[in-house]
């Protein structure tokens, strides 16, 4: 072999993926198989990037939204020459590889996003080419385009299906993203066979009248097809592009190509010793011809990053301001005196002590630190006057304007926050999004992703509990709280007033490591009297907000959010009736519960096992802190529509029945 054909490079891919499938006795064959041609066209031919340098700012964002063929992204690394040796392809899917079942940004350099839950992919590629796009509003100058990548996305028949396909089409099409462009892998497949039974959406004319640039009918198998649709969506720069690729799955496979059986599972010896002799693909297992690595690797990547460095450098020499707030901003740094002006900031509020809903107090506190952070974009599921979510200095991102930073993702939570998601990921933004608390539903496996990922992302819910009133069980969450705080690596935050509002934000902006959510209610809520030292251990996720005289409480009284207030004044109660009491507020309880042993023994001693808490929702989640003697004020029912005060009442979730609790223990 002299100089490798297209076919022979793609030819890599198929077996490097099938042959990690069989090797692994698991894994998804026939996507990588089938789409391998279109990849080898983007890689070798258009895709920016340097293996050496995985997070070079300027690069191009590949992302896999069928992420079970990640075989065919492993493969892409691997021959592209990223640090991923072919040592971790044969252990495919095993214990501690860099190569897991589905791609995953933590684990595999030069993977950009995790995916596996279809349409996941997709939405956060929009976030990624929404981001390009707006960093390039606000950065580039004449002469110095030193924003200026694409973002590409394959997506297959199950992605099409999705819902969040819908959403984040429909947004990509209204926000003009004219460097995005995904490829449908048109197969007609999944796993329960021939998709004409329930798959007749006639999918291109859906984006076009979303407003996307479709490419028809393209022969997924063609390399010159590929490469002229490729240039037919790179000449449309006002709108994004879909590459409708009709392809085989399990392409050379003698017997089970075109079938649902290559899908998702090997192939086996003797099928995929025939699809070798198919392809004419006479190697080993594992085996790549020095010829083909070199084929793959011809395009130097060092090359085109030195070049856009010396671009850049000169640009920091004429616009030296905007360039160091760029890079930072690319690092993912914060400015150097943020937490000691956010921290003022709170000193000032607790000084102040408004009593306001903590809705209220959570957009005075973004627009205290927004003018701070350049890099904060927020944005609201069509409910921003009521999430209250902007703030002076808002502005959209469909204005085109340098200063865009407020992004109406209209009713579309799960679309929302996993573009959110890919804004987050592509660096240079520090997103939030925003809805009502019980519609953190609709967005459910987005929250998942952003914690599993990890992305700094924060989700901003309001209305959070029964608080709400008149809307009804619908809108009023009960066990959503709960559930939020279930997932791992994930930090909830329910403050019980506007300082305790302005502490969380702070918390979720300096954390770097996953996402927040800030939970605030819709009801007014009192201001709590504290110290200098007990508004710092605020930020420790539960603290003693008042505490017993006299030495060791008898009772400790455990409250969130709105719920803190009766507490503190059943407290009273108690205290004069002689049982010595202290109240903890627990705004979050993950941030609590990762405090070294001897601060949380502080706070909640173990000698001390009367304890009761109180939450407007399902109560078994207290159990942690109250234990199997303790007692839980909550609500383990749905809601009713009517007043607040009508409904705390009804519910018995009042100073009384905490102080009866606590009687009663």
């Amino acid at each position: 072999m002299t100089t490798p054909t297209r076919r022979q490079l793609a030819n890599a891919i198929r077996f490097l993926a099938a042959d990690a499938v069989e090797a692994a006795k698991s894994g998804h064959p026939g996507m990588p198989m089938g789409m391998a041609d279109i990849a080898e066209v983007l890689w070798n031919d258009y895709l920016q990037h340097n293996p050496s340098d995985p997070h070079w700012a300027n690069r191009d964002r590949f992302v896999l939204s069928n992420g079970h063929g990640s075989m065919l992204h492993y493969a892409l690394l691997h021959l592209s020459g990223y640090e991923l040796p072919i040592e971790e392809l044969k252990n495919f899917r095993q214990l501690h590889s860099k190569t897991a079942g589905h791609p995953e940004r933590h684990e595999t350099p030069g993977v950009e996003t995790t995916t596996g839950p279809l349409g996941q992919g997709f939405a956060n590629a929009v976030g990624f080419a929404l981001a390009e796009k707006l960093l390039a509003q606000r950065y580039n100058r004449e002469g110095f385009d030193v924003v200026d990548h694409r973002t590409w996305v394959l997506m297959g028949d199950g992605c099409m299906m999705e819902g969040i396909s819908h959403e984040a089409a429909s947004l990509a099409g209204t926000w003009g993203l004219g460097k995005l462009t995904a490829f449908w892998d048109d197969n007609g497949i999944s796993i329960d066979g021939e998709v004409h039974d329930w798959f007749t959406d006639d999918t291109p004319a859906r984006f076009e009248a979303y407003g996307w640039h479709v490419v028809r009918g393209v022969d997924g198998h063609d390399p010159a097809a590929i490469k002229a649709a490729i240039d037919a969506a790179l000449a449309v720069s006002d709108k994004p592009s879909l590459i409708c690729c009709k392809t085989v799955i399990g392409f050379g496979a003698p017997h089970k190509a075109g079938k649902e059986e290559s899908h998702g599972a090997p192939l086996g010896k003797d099928e995929l010793e025939g699809a070798r002799q198919a392809l004419e693909w006479p190697y080993a297992a594992f085996e790549v011809p020095e010829e083909i690595y070199a084929g793959w690797r011809a395009n130097d990547g060092k090359q085109r990053q030195g070049q856009w460095q010396q671009l850049f450098d000169r640009y920091a020499q004429a616009h030296p301001d905007a360039a160091a707030e760029l890079a930072r901003r690319s690092r993912g740094e914060l400015p150097a005196d943020f937490a000691a002006q956010a921290d003022a900031y709170i000193a000032q509020v607790q000084a102040e002590a408004p009593t306001i809903a903590s809705r209220k107090a959570s957009q005075n506190a973004i627009g205290a630190f927004a003018p701070l952070l350049p890099e904060i974009i927020g944005g609201s599921a069509d409910l921003a006057p009521s999430n209250l979510t902007q703030w002076k200095a808002s502005k959209s991102v469909t204005a085109a304007d340098a200063g865009a930073n407020y992004v109406h993702y209209g009713v579309r939570e799960f679309g929302m926050s996993a573009i959110a998601n890919g804004i987050a990921l592509h660096g240079g933004f520090l997103p939030f999004d925003a809805t009502f608390l019980v519609f953190s539903d609709y967005a459910r496996n987005a929250l998942r992703m952003s914690a599993l990922i990890p992305a700094h992302v924060i989700h901003v819910y309001t209305h959070d509990s029964i608080g709400l009133g008149e809307d009804g069980p619908t809108h009023q969450p009960v066990e959503h709280l709960a559930t939020l705080r279930y997932i791992p690596n994930n930090d909830v935050w329910r403050p019980c007033d506007a300082a305790e509002s302005a502490v969380a934000w702070k918390a979720a902006i300096l954390r770097q490591d996953g996402p927040s959510c800030l939970v605030f209610s819709r009801q007014n809520l009192p201001h709590q009297p504290r110290s200098d030292a007990q508004l710092a251990q605020a930020a420790r996720g539960g603290y003693v907000l008042a505490d017993a005289e006299g030495g060791t409480p008898d009772v400790i009284l455990i409250g969130t959010g709105s719920e803190v207030s009766l507490a503190v004044e059943a407290k009273k109660v108690l205290d004069a009736a002689g049982l010595k009491t202290r109240v903890v507020s627990m705004p979050s309880t993950d941030v609590f519960d990762r405090q070294d042993a001897a601060y949380r023994e502080s706070v909640l001693p173990k000698a001390v096992r009367k304890r009761v808490a109180v939450e407007a929702g399902v109560t078994d989640f207290w159990r942690k802190y109250v234990g199997l003697d303790g007692a839980v004020v909550g609500l383990d029912r749905f809601g009713a529509s009517a007043p607040a005060g009508d409904l705390y009442k009804y519910f018995n979730i009042t100073t009384e029945a905490v102080v009866e609790a606590a009687k009663a223990l």
